[in-house]
């Protein structure tokens, strides 16, 4: 395989325009390409509004060793991929089976390899399937009625279902298994794109369909999924799982147990703690979403509002380290996008950005979030960042009392409660109050905050502009716990293995993905030598 690198092109190039650069840069006929894919997507604003797209190329020819020796570019070599691979299906008695808590990103990659492993894992959900949990979702956003089970938080598919549904990731990928979790996202009804362009995503609607898809390979390929049963016990002895209880009274043995259980499981965590489970409080994140017109961000980064339609609406990453030395930066930036009701709790409410697969809302929305670490909590807990992330959820609920608490950023700037909005309306799912937002962050939150979107607003032409939308609170960036465990993947209770975000071990949909797997390989590796 030769790997073509730096190979660009105008955005409006054609896929034949593609190919015969393709051929000039290996100095090749028609005949002799076998064959190539495009591995990466990456596009070069540098010189806006006159945009290029740029590639990284695996191309397949005759007599691949005669043509690289021709070609002098630096930017042409041959490579050898590591493409991921499923272990031989083991023998294994269905008595024992590993059960997999939760069904996010993390529990259903996992369990997909347990099940090609022929390990027959059983997934159980607190939630509901995801067909039903949108309904559930939807009845929330519209009426107000919260099942504290399943909501934005908790069901099938994990918090990623309700969200931009960004793939992209920062976790280094040797074995290949960055690439098998885009794979089987395609294989399950993700468009082929996301395999190889800079920035990937699926939004909600999409979401829900890969889900369902990926649900009925586990089932098909031996494994099982419950729904709206919840791991409330877990037995041990003399430092060994048994087995655990779901619902309060159902008791199942297993030798093998997955904590896949999400950021927001705090009744998980409690009883984690109380069962001696070795925790820690971990850094993370919180503060507000921040709304402006899609059309601004896409002016900023293409120099026109008229790439929109051939690239996309936009997204932006920002950084800022304020004077005080937290670092605030742009989170889950959701191109047309959507704030969301995110709350799980009764009394308390967090908000949370989302987009469709097409991206059309009419505002780009992203968290300005500002860092926190175990020694804001003033506690040594492993649970203090939980209940930092309560108060601040409860507080927001009764600032917005009981809807989601909206703010201009200019009345933010001058401690006054917003009467309406100006040029930007909202796109929200949910119901809003105008609020004085600064009634719910503490100082030493607000005040870098404040300092960073009107720093930002020097990088992006009217990002700190007196009208721009904000709303509270965001406080599930990421899990507020680290479940430790050890370099074989097991906690310090043998045969229970923490995984994914909210085990404090991933940061994202593909990460989340891409540990579950790991996990996987690790209880097979364990299996053969139980």
């Amino acid at each position: 395989m030769i790997t073509l690198q730096q190979v660009k092109l105008p955005i409006s190039h054609t896929k034949e325009e593609l190919e015969k650069k393709i051929l000039k840069t290996l100095r090749i006929k028609k005949e002799e390409l076998l064959g190539y894919e495009i591995r990466k997507q990456s596009l070069d604003a540098r010189k806006k509004p006159e945009l290029f797209f740029v590639y990284t190329i695996d191309a397949s020819v005759k007599k691949e060793e005669t043509v690289i020796k021709k070609v002098k570019e630096k930017t042409v070599s041959i490579t050898n991929r590591k493409k991921f691979e499923y272990p031989t299906v083991i023998e294994w008695s269905k008595a024992s089976r590993p059960v997999i808590t939760g069904s996010g990103p993390a529990g259903l990659f996992c369990a997909y390899y347990l099940a090609k492993a022929g390990l027959a894992p059983l997934v159980i959900e607190r939630g509901d399937p995801v067909e039903t949990r949108m309904e559930k979702v939807e009845t929330f956003w519209k009426e107000g009625i919260l099942d504290t089970e399943s909501n934005v938080q908790f069901g099938e598919g994990g918090a990623g279902t309700f969200s931009d549904g960004k793939l992209n990731t920062l976790v280094k990928d040797a074995m290949g298994r960055n690439h098998e979790v885009l794979r089987l996202f395609v294989e399950c009804g993700a468009p082929k794109e996301i395999l190889y362009v800079q920035k990937p995503h699926l939004g909600t609607d999409l979401l829900v369909t890969i889900v369902k898809n990926l649900r009925h390979k586990i089932e098909e390929l031996g494994g099982e999924i419950r729904f709206r049963t919840k791991l409330t016990q877990i037995w041990q002895e003399n430092g060994k799982l048994k087995s655990i209880i779901v619902n309060g009274d159902e008791e199942i043995a297993t030798d093998f147990l997955v904590l896949a259980i999400g950021h927001s499981a705090r009744d998980t965590f409690e009883m984690l703690e109380r069962e001696k489970f070795l925790m820690q409080a971990k850094s993370f994140a919180v503060g507000l979403r921040i709304e402006h017109p899609q059309s601004m961000i896409d002016e900023y980064q293409y120099g026109t509002k008229k790439h929109a339609g051939k690239l996309g609406a936009a997204s932006y990453k920002l950084t800022h380290r304020a004077e005080e030395g937290r670092g605030v930066y742009s989170f889950c930036m959701c191109p047309g996008g959507y704030v969301v009701n995110a709350s799980s709790e009764e009394g308390r409410l967090a908000v949370n950005g989302m987009s469709y697969q097409d991206r059309s809302a009419k505002n780009a929305n992203s968290a300005m979030i500002v860092s926190v670490n175990p020694n804001d909590f003033c506690s040594q807990d492993a649970l203090a960042g939980v209940a930092f992330q309560r108060q601040l959820e409860e507080k927001a609920y009764q600032l917005g009392k009981g809807k989601v608490p909206v703010q201009l950023f200019g009345d933010f700037m001058n401690h006054r409660k917003s009467s309406g909005f100006g040029m930007i309306d909202t796109c929200m799912k949910g119901a809003y109050e105008f609020a004085d937002l600064n009634e719910l962050l503490p100082e030493f939150l607000s005040r870098p905050m404040k300092e960073s979107i009107s720093y930002f607003g020097r990088i992006i032409a009217g990002f700190s502009r007196e009208d721009a939308v904000l709303s509270g609170i965001e406080s599930r960036t990421s899990s507020p716990v680290r479940i430790v465990r050890k370099e074989d993947f097991q906690s310090n209770v043998e045969g229970v293995y923490p995984c994914g975000e909210g085990a404090g071990y991933a940061g994202g949909i593909t990460s989340a993905a891409m540990d579950g797997l790991k996990v996987a390989e690790a209880i097979v590796k364990n299996t053969i030598n139980f």
